[in-house]
């Protein structure tokens, strides 16, 4: 997550980092997840991609790492019911039908 004026923002993922020529700085390449999905590299240093807040622009940024979260699973995800046996009946696919 990003935080812009302490206020959360935009969802990113980090997609590469790699050393910068200033000495403890990283390039950091953000998938930022607007519309349209934009791609941006930010100079950080080490602190402030794992949280710590820094200013860009004159305007506090921070960067929050966000868990992500798994859907419940059925027992048909897993493959097995619920005394755990695994079936054996194989998945099912589901056309698309448009009516055009």
């Amino acid at each position: 997550m990003v935080y812009f004026k302490d206020q959360p923002t935009v969802y990113a993922r980090i997609e590469y980092v790699e050393p910068d020529v200033k000495k403890d700085w990283f390039r950091v390449t953000l998938q930022l997840f607007t519309i349209p999905i934009q791609v941006v590299t930010w100079i950080l240093r080490a602190e402030y991609i794992n949280g710590e807040a820094f200013t860009m622009g004159g305007n506090p940024m921070r960067l929050e790492r966000i868990n992500p979260v798994s859907p419940p699973q059925t027992p048909e995800d897993t493959g097995s019911d619920k005394a755990g046996k695994t079936l054996k009946k194989p998945a099912k696919v589901l056309p698309f039908k448009s009516d055009r």
